[in-house]
């Protein structure tokens, strides 16, 4: 009797699918669990992804009838429509140490995407560039920021073996604030705002949903040419923005605009994921209480978004952005910053990131094959 792959059909296999890391990382430093409840809503059809995608869930179970892996394969109409491809994708990935388990695991997933008549595979996504994605490849001595993977090293080795290369790399920067925002990027800065009438403002959480839309007004027209882009829907958007507005300091949630139009937006998260490590993917019955108690001990954000809309770039809007995040965000305690993802040939964002003085600290892949 060998590895037995079971699609999950039921609620309480789904449950399963959910809850198998925490297992698998029981005893890993570094891991850190989702919020249980989260996960809940993010597999349900509450998810606005579900409303152009279609998905099947794989469970393995070995010999002794016990969970040993999972895997997602995935079909985004949106994203084969916008990228012109016949691309299905893998996701959700975990396994024990057994290229048996990620064989049949692999084999499951592959097999159904070429019955949906897809000819490439990519992954993992978990559901796309909106979600996250990568196995961490290099940087496994420190915990994830917030909304990033953190993955078994021998990931890589199960992809070398299945036949799947790198299709992309994607990589994590590390920012220690020295004291001063440096000072080019301020004489640069005090330059833009003599010749542009910018406007950089916090959202307001009082007036959430208003700006929301005018984030999401920014976002898609600032991403689009990024590999791999897939574009939200309105729904997707605000989906994601109510479940992040409980860990959102608006201080630095910035909207840039010209005459009341938006031009661009930057969002930097809280840190949250040592105190989610604490809590142990549970909001109850002491996971509240170490969230209210730590969330003011948080001194690190991650920067997950900065963009300015096509017509605007050049133009040092996202310099403003920046420093604004500066100017509001160390008043608030925050001295250091992960700034992920970003393209391993945005060679741009690369040498200005290295110029302010971060560092390369972790590495994220993409792997793909053909099927």
């Amino acid at each position: 009797m060998g590895i037995e792959i079971r699609e999950v059909t039921s609620p309480r296999e789904l449950r399963q699918f959910i809850r198998y890391p925490l297992a698998l990382y029981a005893d890993d430093p570094c891991f850190v669990p989702h919020l249980l409840s989260e996960r809940r809503e993010f597999f349900s059809r509450k998810n606005p992804v579900f409303a152009f995608t279609e998905v099947r869930y794989f469970l393995a179970l070995d010999e002794a009838g016990r969970i040993a892996g999972r895997i997602s394969a995935h079909v985004n109409s949106r994203h084969n429509e916008f990228a012109g491809e016949q691309t299905g994708f893998f996701g959700f990935f975990e396994s024990v140490e057994r290229p048996e388990v990620a064989r049949a695991l692999f084999g499951a997933a592959e097999g159904w995407l070429r019955q949906e008549g897809m000819s490439t595979v990519r992954g993992p996504f978990n559901f796309s560039t909106n979600h996250e994605c990568g196995f961490l490849a290099w940087g496994f001595d420190r915990l994830p920021a917030i909304m990033m993977t953190y993955t078994k090293p021998y990931y890589l080795d199960f992809m070398s073996e299945l036949g799947y290369a790198k299709a992309k790399d994607l990589l994590a920067y590390d920012y220690q604030y020295a004291g001063q925002i440096p000072r080019y990027l301020v004489r640069f800065v005090e330059r833009v705002q003599n010749r542009l009438s910018v406007v950089v403002r916090s959202m307001r959480m009082s007036n959430f949903e208003e700006d929301v839309r005018k984030a999401f007004s920014v976002y898609n027209r600032a991403w689009e040419r990024n590999w791999g882009f897939v574009p939200m829907t309105q729904d997707q958007f605000e989906f994601a923005a109510r479940n992040l507005k409980a860990i959102t300091d608006p201080a630095v949630a910035l909207l840039a605009e010209i005459d009341g139009e938006p031009v661009g937006f930057s969002l930097a998260l809280p840190d949250y994921n040592p105190l989610f490590k604490k809590m142990k993917g549970r909001l109850f019955p002491f996971g509240a209480l170490q969230f209210l108690l730590g969330r003011r001990k948080i001194g690190c954000v991650r920067v997950v978004t900065l963009g300015v809309v096509d017509r605007h770039r050049k133009r040092g809007i996202d310099s403003l952005l920046v420093y604004h995040t500066f100017k509001n965000g160390v008043p608030r305690g925050y001295r250091r910053a992960e700034l992920s993802w970003i393209l391993e040939d945005n060679v741009l964002m690369r040498r200005a990131l290295e110029r302010l003085g971060a560092v390369h600290s972790k590495t994220y892949r993409i792997f793909e094959k053909p099927l």
